[in-house]
């Protein structure tokens, strides 16, 4: 019958994602944890600085941070939203830390590190210089640069480091910060030589493997990304380890470059004008992934006695949409604000919907309420939509009865089963797909608020209520009482990891599994067999372990949602005078006969 199949393939397909989600929760993660532990416990060595077509070479094994940056002299930082220091050895910027932002919500939390110097682990950090053909001594990974100009870098304060390399070349670097995490480099070269020379400037990017806790998001882009041939470009740092380590190339003007995290990002932006060869890689180096975003501009020829200057530019910061647009707008840097990752076919919905939702929370103050009332004008926009989807799964279970009655009478001839069931629905104004329908009209809206929700910064280690961080996961479990007994469940010895798994159950994935259960109790499933219908049954048990991980701020999202969308259906089922879960619940709390 064509409400039995199109309703079992709807089961199919969730049961077939339910699946998928659970061995992912249960086999891949803790396969990556362990990999992650690993990872963690022998970090990899550092590698040396790779140049655009340089080969990747090993190193000495990583040193602490501290002693990293011990190794060479520096020129301090200090930002309103920034502090850190450039290393005099390659005149690069290699310790950067956002101080507007905190590791954790901890008082006295360190601020967050955005870029680490080469030879402690993990490092990245950022490169300027020049490349050409047979010019000997060009400044490098090893060069010292002199500092001749300022003593700290700062909105305002310029330093100017300067190097010659003996024979006839002299470099000067003139390095600007402003109040937030754009730097100004301007680089330029003289030639005192008796013959010209040709130089092509360049920048890159690098990171030196990847820490545990990068990249395990499947639902924003984390790695390479820029904008390139006009296109946005963006690689995962798995893309760019596939078959070895693979090169990506583009050639194009108006470009920049770089590496982003969730949050945070490190891009290259060459000068509007300038035509550049962009180059993202694994160069692999040993054992270790060495990802890199680089770029060549056009060459130079200098002439003896004469010298050419570039001018470029290199974000280092928080990904706060109104601070990229602002300098979208002023650099004139194209789709800028594509580092933050919209979603490659819903954008033109994710995009206004984070206009929106952070347009309330400045209204409101707090995120958490600001989703709240996002959801309920979500709802709002869609009432025609699901009030129609609603009467139509009413409809459906108000006839539920009169269905099963033919198919009694009807069990030996299914083609008059079938007629007698489509004049029933005729009769009664059934449509038993009007239901599917607005569920698929508002799925790419949901998923788009999903989006948003992962890509807000805003939301991240925002408070509300209880909760201390609306992008963390609930950080109480059943396992505890919720905090009244005072230990950790995940340092059990050998349940303690399977408790922290899917198994950590606070009180959100609690609210929202029972929730979706009343959802689901008042869904009518018309000619769904016993078997289906304990499928459906458990489908709130399994999704609640499924959401457990999930941000706290995803599941007030999904909790009020089903919260408001119970509402609704039980209005409808009270308006249709139909049998409901609800009233059938109040009735035995009551002492009534029965709801309605």
């Amino acid at each position: 019958m064509q409400d039995d199949s199109s309703r079992n393939t709807i089961i199919f397909l969730v049961c077939a994602l339910a699946l998928f989600i659970v061995y992912q929760m249960f086999v891949l993660e803790p396969a990556q944890k362990r990999k992650a532990a690993e990872l963690k416990a022998h970090p990899p060595a550092a590698a040396a600085q790779l140049l655009p077509g340089a080969p990747a070479l090993n190193a000495p094994p990583a040193v602490t941070r501290a002693a990293a940056l011990a190794a060479t002299p520096r020129v301090p930082l200090a930002a309103p939203a920034l502090k850190g220091s450039i290393s005099l050895r390659g005149g690069r910027l290699d310790d950067l830390f956002l101080t507007k932002y905190r590791q954790t919500t901890d008082k006295g939390s360190p601020p967050v590190e955005m870029l680490r110097p080469e030879g402690a682990p993990f490092p990245w950090f950022i490169d300027f210089g020049w490349v050409g053909q047979n010019v000997p001594a060009l400044p490098g990974a090893t060069t010292n640069w002199t500092l001749a100009e300022g003593s700290t870098l700062a909105p305002g304060a310029p330093v100017t480091l300067t190097y010659n390399n003996g024979q006839g070349l002299s470099f000067t670097r003139r390095i600007a910060v402003d109040q937030n995490y754009m730097f100004t480099v301007t680089d330029t070269v003289a030639n005192a030589g008796p013959i010209p020379v040709t130089l092509a400037p360049y920048g890159t990017v690098q990171r030196q493997g990847v820490p545990p806790d990068v990249a395990k998001s499947g639902v924003v882009h984390e790695g390479a990304i820029g904008y390139l041939d006009g296109h946005v470009r963006a690689f995962t740092y798995k893309d760019l380890s596939k078959n070895g380590g693979s090169t990506q190339e583009f050639n194009s003007a108006g470009a920049w470059t770089g590496i982003t995290d969730r949050y945070w990002l490190a891009a290259l932006i060459p000068d509007a004008g300038e035509q550049v060869h962009a180059v993202y890689r694994d160069a692999k180096a040993g054992n270790v992934d060495v990802y890199e975003a680089n770029y060549t501009g056009a060459a130079r020829t200098i002439a003896p006695g004469g010298q050419v200057t570039v001018t470029q530019h290199l974000f280092a910061g928080a990904k706060t949409v109104p601070l990229l647009q602002a300098y979208q707008k002023s650099l004139g840097i194209a789709h800028f604000d594509d580092a933050v990752d919209w979603g490659r076919f819903f954008f033109f919905l994710t995009r206004p919907i984070y206009t929106f939702l952070t347009f309330i929370f400045h209204q409101v103050g707090t995120f958490g309420v600001a989703i709240l009332l996002l959801t309920v004008c979500v709802r709002v926009a869609f009432f025609p939509i699901a009030n129609k989807q609603y009467e139509s799964m009413t409809k459906m279970k108000k006839v539920q009865p009169l269905m099963e009655d033919l198919r009694r009478r009807y069990k030996d001839d299914p083609a008059k089963q079938q007629q007698e069931i489509m004049a029933l629905y005729q009769r009664e104004k059934v449509n038993p797909l009007a239901g599917c329908l607005p569920i698929l009209l508002q799925i790419p809206v949901f998923y788009s608020l999903y989006k948003v929700l992962n890509i807000s910064i805003e939301m991240r280690h925002a408070p509300f209520l209880a909760f201390s961080d609306l992008s963390a996961r609930d950080p109480t479990t059943i396992w505890n009482l919720f905090g009244l007994i005072p230990w950790n469940p995940a340092h059990l010895p050998l349940l303690g990891p399977i408790l922290d798994t899917s198994l950590h159950l606070g009180i959100l994935p609690l609210a929202y599994g029972f929730t979706m259960f009343l959802t689901t109790s008042m869904t009518p499933q018309t000619g769904v067999d016993p078997a289906q219908q304990r499928i459906f049954q458990f489908m709130p048990l399994i999704f609640m372990f499924i959401m457990a991980p999930f941000a706290v701020g995803l599941l007030i999202y999904w909790t009020w949602s089903n919260v408001l969308t119970t509402l609704q259906q039980y209005v409808m089922m009270r308006r249709f005078k139909v049998d409901n879960p609800i009233d059938r619940a109040l009735a035995r709390l009551t002492g009534k006969a029965g709801g309605g």
